[in-house]
């Protein structure tokens, strides 16, 4: 059975005010559940085509549609009610004092009492492994720890898609994995639907279900990490390279002839490959 359609993205052209092109014949769709990734270098248009999703910007050629109705006709409140952006730099994102107040401010502006607002602002810091920090200051908070904080903020306010921008950016590696699995939890377990910026080529085919390549503002390459990852020579046309497990067997295959019937993308199946040939 089909997924619902949570977003249909179709841009035929946004510029900058002084005439770049930015974004252009873009089109993706994201289905409910969906765990997709925008995977492009700096500069690509990554945290721009965020800002159009998010309704942030507007004055682009085409149609965002979410849930089936037009972005550009909805209401800011219409929109925040069911999508949030992350910024890259969560020190762009929090201002209140404590933990408990940054997450609590929407669902606080969005009409509910206190108790509801207590027991939203609980279940998201829980769901972001945060609930034991709830009275801490912002400022008390690791780079990591004001991210997670910032996702927060939106699940209280029951957003049904996330939109993330560079979410493990400055995060050292045990960080990378600890965001990508809470991300992951929200995902499968609560069904919250997450939209990914990222130029992190290591961590696309540990989490994400689909992935969309993004260069100069166009989508070059689309669909499952396997099947996006299959040509070094085109990631390198992108200022991208393959994750490093892919690469080293695309090396042994092509260059030692070894008889690799696929480049894996993970540990755990380059471990089989390897094990199958050397058999």
């Amino acid at each position: 059975m089909d997924k619902p359609l949570k977003m249909d993205v179709r841009i035929e052209l946004f510029s900058y005010p002084d005439g770049t092109d930015a974004l252009r014949n873009v089109e993706l769709c994201v289905e409910q559940g969906d765990f997709i990734g925008i995977l492009g270098s700096n500069g690509s248009g990554k945290t721009t085509l965020l800002k159009v999703m998010d309704g942030l910007i507007k004055d682009y050629k085409g149609e965002v549609l979410l849930d089936g109705q037009r972005i550009k006709r909805l209401t800011p409140r219409q929109i925040y009610s069911k999508i949030g952006l992350v910024f890259q730099n969560p020190d762009e994102q929090l201002f209140s004092a404590t933990v408990y107040d940054d997450v609590a401010f929407g669902p606080l502006n969005m009409g509910f009492n206190k108790d509801e607002v207590d027991r939203r602002v609980q279940q998201a810091l829980s769901q972001m492994e945060m609930e034991p920090l709830i009275h801490k200051s912002i400022n008390a908070l690791s780079y990591g720890q004001k991210k997670r904080v910032c996702v927060a903020g939106l699940l209280a306010m029951g957003h049904e898609v996330l939109l993330l921008d560079e979410p493990t950016a400055g995060l050292d590696p045990m960080g990378e994995y600890k965001m990508m699995n809470l991300l992951t939890s929200l995902n499968k377990k609560h069904n919250v639907t997450i939209v990914m910026a990222t130029h992190s080529v290591d961590l696309v085919p540990l989490f994400l279900n689909r992935l969309y390549i993004l260069s100069r503002g166009r989508i070059v390459r689309g669909g499952r990490p396997e099947d996006v990852f299959s040509c070094p020579d085109e990631m390198s046309e992108v200022k991208l390279r393959l994750p490093q497990i892919a690469e080293l067997i695309y090396r042994l295959k092509h260059e030692d002839k070894m008889a690799f019937k696929k480049i894996p993308l993970t540990i755990g199946e380059a471990r089989r490959e390897i094990l199958r040939v050397s058999q």
